[in-house]
């Protein structure tokens, strides 16, 4: 991610996701990074990477957020 602003942009979305813990699947997923030894900045990293796709798939496909969708993507970050 180039661009610093939209980094922290998406990081920023995260963060609210982990607040108010909805989806679930990101706590979930943040803290299964961190156990496999990721920073928690690396580990947001690679969780935002999976949001811009699933924002990606939203706007391209003119369809509503599928969270299950993005849980599924998020389990499958290593």
């Amino acid at each position: 991610m180039a661009n610093q602003r939209m980094k922290s942009k998406l990081i920023e979305v995260i963060d609210n996701q982990l607040n108010i813990n909805e989806p679930e699947c990101t706590r979930v997923t943040l803290d299964r990074l961190i156990d496999s030894g990721y920073k928690e900045q690396e580990a947001k990293e690679k969780i935002a990477t999976v949001l811009v796709e699933e924002m990606y798939d939203v706007m391209k496909q003119g369809t509503p957020f599928d969270e299950e969708r993005y849980c599924s993507k998020l389990a499958k970050l290593t």
